[in-house]
């Protein structure tokens, strides 16, 4: 995995005459882990910090879809845990995500991809202003996943669930697959293909994403369920 060194341990090398200076200037990327602000005096300044592992979910902005403006953003556990564990203890939910019970099942989920590497993002999706379905942005690639089909570089996967009964069943799920699917390939320029793995029981969800322009690519058995892995390929975009 490539690192992202901090600016000012950049110039300090540079300014030393480390040898290897090219290779420090070519690595690019990161772990997911951000340089800290910090207040600097000019003419050192430090970057904002950056989604390195998924380009900055968080800024990739609302867009128009047939069900209206929606938008992907980043869960803050303080603003949003009541909500999603809320949604989590709905039986027909609690079927699939297995993440039912107190607030703190549900906290210890969200706080292992927020304090982590910046691999697996949590979103709220907000449809009209209203938050109603719940997204996880990953690295497919990076994923324990990626040891159970033929990953390639930057694969990048979601995982979604819609909160609330009166949005299921009626297309909202296809909808917005298909408008996050478009989301990654707009804003993930190395990114080839968006990977998805519902539960093969879960016969809605696989529904959803082959009418969200995925395709079905094989039968997984991961530690947890026997999966449909769902592929949307950038080359079959237009088609699809």
């Amino acid at each position: 995995m490539d690192l992202r060194l901090p600016d000012e341990l950049i110039a300090l090398l540079a300014a030393t005459g480390e040898e290897g200076e090219d290779r420090v200037h070519g690595e690019r990327g990161g772990t997911g882990t951000t340089t800290p602000t910090r207040d600097l005096t000019p003419p050192l300044t430090v970057a904002p910090p950056v989604d390195d592992l998924l380009d900055n979910v968080g800024g990739w902005g609302p867009v128009t879809t047939a069900v209206g403006v929606f938008q992907l953003v980043p869960v803050r556990v303080e603003r949003d845990l009541a909500l999603i564990s809320r949604w989590m203890n709905d039986p027909a939910v609690a079927a699939f995500w297995e993440l039912a019970g107190p607030e703190a099942v549900t906290e210890a989920h969200l706080r292992g991809q927020l304090e982590g590497d910046g691999r697996s993002v949590p979103c709220l999706g907000v449809l009209e202003g209203t938050p109603m379905s719940y997204w996880e942005i990953y690295r497919a690639d990076l994923d324990a996943l990626a040891r159970h089909y033929p990953a390639r570089p930057h694969d990048t996967g979601v995982h979604l669930l819609i909160g609330g009964v009166a949005d299921r069943g009626r297309g909202l799920g296809t909808s917005l697959l298909r408008a996050v699917a478009d989301l990654v390939l707009d804003h993930r320029a190395a990114c080839a293909r968006v990977i998805a793995e519902p539960d093969l029981r879960n016969t809605p969800s696989v529904s959803a994403f082959l009418s969200a322009g995925f395709r079905f690519a094989a039968e997984v058995d991961l530690p947890d369920k026997r999966a449909a892995l769902m592929v949307r390929d950038r080359a079959l975009r237009a088609v699809l």
